[in-house]
């Protein structure tokens, strides 16, 4: 017992020796650059696998854990970026699982309503928003849809699903929220109600729910996607409500940061680079003990204002896990992996980011990662 524990985290020319214990209680040693290639969701382009696309090498050099997938390309202004029908999808789902022997994330924002990818025209079956599902307010028709969901999601070989919003309509004018009809109601109660039959309907499907977006993005006058959304004169503690309660629970495994700036929490950084709104709010107050995952790093909110490397080291020492490098903001790197990977590992090796950071986002990622079958 005690020869284990003393190789729990030890830091070696740039090598981390990371011993942890699965379900058979095998020990198995991880190197920094492998752990900190978890920490990375990429998107790509692609409708199949070709050995020159540089997903491949992301996951199979880099360790990259986790990929997103879209239909429209936004820095190309296209449709056809990864989805054509069930069939295609399908079968690039399988041979991206397939690239590597730590299970990989493959994700999707699959909410209905307007934020939906797996579109009728590619042959996939209709959906409705959480508005429409908010309004009804019946318990048996939300489990309906987020049943139907799961099921299509689960087919397809999806494991991560960026929904339910949990978001209250504070403004129904928000440009990325109520304007789209994503959030269930204004009132917290039913947003906690109809957000947790959500996550459990996924979970019975082994697709893991990831509710979004911390913490709170329903009082937002503008959209983050194109530029900063201040909300310190919006925002409520109202709209922690649907966290605190589905935290709660015991049914949530993940949660998506928002890149809103809310002096009342930070008066510097917005909430994805912010430790006093991740570690702070999010997990010393609420309890919160999951995996975190940041919304698009490519987004206006934080472009605009930051680089690359104040971007991830930030939001690492804020406490996010999961950056999530979409590839799908005005431009297409297919590099942004291993630039990230560099710029986390200089970080670590110069004394920015501790060791320990990484530790403890690499542990919540395998945890997740094991309660999420094949």
């Amino acid at each position: 017992m005690k020869s284990w524990r003393k190789n729990i985290s030890i830091y070696l020319t740039g090598i981390v020796i990371f011993v942890f214990f699965n379900g058979s209680h095998t020990a198995k040693t991880v190197s920094l650059k492998e752990q900190i290639g978890q920490m990375l969701m990429v998107g790509f382009r692609g409708m199949e696998l070709s050995p020159d696309n540089h997903i491949v090498a992301d996951i199979t050099e880099l360790n990259v854990g986790g990929v997103i997938l879209f239909d429209y390309d936004m820095p190309g202004k296209r449709y056809g970026r990864n989805i054509k029908s069930p069939q295609q999808l399908k079968k690039l789902n399988v041979d991206l699982q397939n690239l590597t022997d730590t299970k990989l994330l493959i994700a999707i924002d699959q909410e209905g309503g307007r934020v939906n990818r797996l579109r009728t025209v590619y042959g996939f079956p209709p959906t409705v928003s959480a508005k429409f599902q908010g309004k009804i307010d019946a318990n048996d028709t939300t489990m309906k849809y987020a049943a139907h969901t799961a099921a299509t999601l689960a087919y397809l070989g999806f494991n991560l699903n960026f929904a339910p919003c949990v978001d209250v309509d504070v403004n129904p004018l928000c440009p990325v929220i109520g304007k789209l009809e994503r959030s269930f109601s204004a009132n917290p109660d039913v947003v906690s109600k109809h957000a947790e039959i959500w996550l459990m309907e996924q979970a019975k499907q082994g697709v893991t729910g990831c509710i979004k977006h911390f913490p709170g993005h329903g009082s937002a006058r503008a959209d983050t996607h194109i530029g900063m959304a201040d909300v310190t004169g919006t925002w409520t503690a109202a709209e922690l409500e649907p966290y605190r309660r589905l935290i709660r629970t015991g049914n949530v495994q993940a949660i998506m940061t928002a890149h809103v700036f809310n002096a009342k929490l930070d008066a510097r950084y917005p909430a994805t680079m912010s430790e006093a709104v991740i570690t702070g709010l999010l997990r010393r107050q609420l309890g919160f003990e999951g995996v975190v995952i940041t919304d698009d790093l490519a987004m206006g909110a934080l472009v605009d204002h930051y680089s690359l490397e104040e971007i991830l080291v930030h939001a690492v020492l804020a406490g996010a896990d999961v950056l999530c490098l979409s590839n799908n903001g005005e431009t297409y790197d297919p590099h942004i992996a291993r630039k990230a990977s560099d710029i986390l590992f200089k970080a670590v090796q110069n004394g920015r980011i501790p060791l320990q950071r990484i530790n403890e986002s690499y542990a919540r990622i395998m945890k997740l990662k094991q309660n999420i079958p094949l």
